[in-house]
C-alpha cells in the first residue's frame, strides 16, 4: 500500500510539472484592435532642406507589446502618416520616447500577462511562463533591488535582437535617422553598427539608428539616474556624445539626464546643434542653452502606469509645449 500511494503521488507530480512545462510553451496569438490614427499638434519653424526633428508621441498599450511584429504595425501607421503630411526625408530625425524598448519584456507572453490589472501581476505572470529564465537572472542580478533588476534582465537577449530589428528596421524602411528612445539592458555596446550585451549591470541607454538600420557610434546610457532607479541602474561613465546625421549633430539626453544644466553646455562645448530628449521634462533647460531640441513621452497606459509628461519642442530662449492628452501626436520642427 505504500508503495502504491508513493506511485500515485509520483505519477501525480510528474503529470503537473508535464503539464506546467507545457503550459510555459503556449502563446496564444491574440487580435490586434489598436488606434493607429494620429495627430501633428506641434509644428514649428518653415519646411527647408536642412531636414526636421520630428518627434512621436505613441499611443501604446500592453497589448502592443505582444509582438515586434505588433509594435511595428503601430509605429509603421504613424511614420506613414508624417510621410504624407510632408514630414519624412533624408534629412529627417524622428525622437521616440524613453523606455519604448524596455517595455519589450512582454513579447510573447501569456494571454493573462496582458489582462493583468497591473506592472506587479503582469510581472507575476512572466516569471511563472519562465521559470528558468527567472531563476538565470536572478542568478546574474547584481543591482541593490535584486527583483527589479531580475524583471528587467529575465529577457535581455531577446529584447536586444527585438529592439535592433524593429527600431533599426524603421530607420531603414522610412529612410530615417531614428532615435529610438531608451532600453534597460546589461552592459550594452554597440559592435559594428550592431547593439550587443554583456552580463554586468543594467543601464538606461539610447540608440541612434541611420538610414541603413545600423547603429551610430556606442549607445548613449543615463548618467545620472534618478533616486528610485539607482537601486537596479548603474549610473553611466559622465560622457555624453555627439552623433553626426543628415540634419547636424545631434546630442542625446535619457532619462533623469535632461534636468542637469551641465550636460547641455557638454553637449554645446562639443559641438551638437541638435538635441533630443528621451526623458523627463527639461524642456526650460533645453530653452536656456543654444540647441534646437524636442522631447517626447509615452502615451496610453501600460497596465497600471498612464502615459505622463508635456511632448516639447525648444529653440534658444525659447519652447512650446503639447499638454498632456489623449491619443498619439507628432511634434515638429523645422530646421
Amino acid at each position: 500500500m505504500p508503495k502504491l500511494l508513493l506511485s500515485i503521488i509520483c505519477l501525480s507530480l510528474l503529470v503537473g510539472l508535464s503539464s506546467y512545462g507545457i503550459w510555459t510553451r503556449e502563446r496564444p496569438a491574440g487580435h490586434y484592435l489598436a488606434d493607429l490614427r494620429i495627430e501633428l499638434t506641434l509644428n514649428e519653424g518653415t519646411p527647408g532642406d536642412r531636414g526636421n526633428l520630428l518627434g512621436i508621441q505613441p499611443d501604446l498599450y500592453a497589448g502592443d507589446y505582444r509582438s515586434p511584429h505588433r509594435l511595428h504595425l503601430k509605429l509603421a501607421a504613424y511614420l506613414e502618416q508624417a510621410r504624407q503630411l510632408g514630414l519624412l526625408g533624408p534629412r529627417t530625425v524622428v525622437v521616440l520616447p524613453e523606455h519604448i524598448g524596455t517595455w519589450l519584456w512582454a513579447v510573447g507572453e501569456k494571454q493573462q500577462l496582458y489582462e493583468a490589472d497591473d506592472r506587479q501581476q503582469a510581472q507575476q505572470w512572466l516569471a511563472l511562463s519562465n521559470p528558468l529564465r527567472f531563476a538565470h537572472a536572478w542568478f546574474d542580478a547584481q543591482g541593490d533591488d535584486r527583483l527589479a533588476d531580475t524583471w528587467l534582465r529575465i529577457k535581455a537577449p531577446r529584447m536586444v535582437a527585438d529592439y535592433q530589428r524593429l527600431f533599426g528596421g524603421l530607420a531603414q524602411e522610412f529612410g530615417v535617422t531614428l532615435v529610438a528612445g531608451s532600453i534597460v539592458l546589461p552592459q550594452p555596446r554597440v559592435e559594428e553598427g550592431r547593439l550587443l550585451i554583456g552580463q554586468g549591470a543594467l543601464y538606461n541607454c539610447s540608440l541612434v539608428f541611420g538610414a541603413d538600420g545600423l547603429a551610430l557610434g556606442q549607445a548613449q546610457c543615463e548618467l545620472q539616474p534618478a533616486a528610485a532607479a539607482r537601486h537596479y541602474l548603474q549610473a553611466a561613465a559622465p560622457r555624453l556624445q555627439v552623433f553626426e546625421t543628415p540634419a547636424g549633430p545631434l546630442g542625446i539626453l535619457v532619462g533623469n539626464d535632461a534636468n542637469t544644466p551641465a550636460n547641455y553646455q557638454q553637449l554645446h562645448d562639443q559641438g551638437a546643434q541638435l538635441l533630443a530628449v528621451a526623458g523627463n521634462v527639461g524642456a526650460a533647460l533645453c530653452a536656456d542653452s543654444s540647441l534646437r531640441g524636442v522631447g517626447v513621452f509615452i502615451n496610453g497606459k501600460l497596465w497600471d502606469q498612464p502615459g505622463t509628461g508635456s511632448s516639447f519642442i525648444s529653440q534658444p530662449g525659447q519652447w512650446r509645449d503639447s499638454p498632456p492628452h489623449r491619443g498619439a501626436r507628432l511634434i515638429n520642427l523645422w530646421l
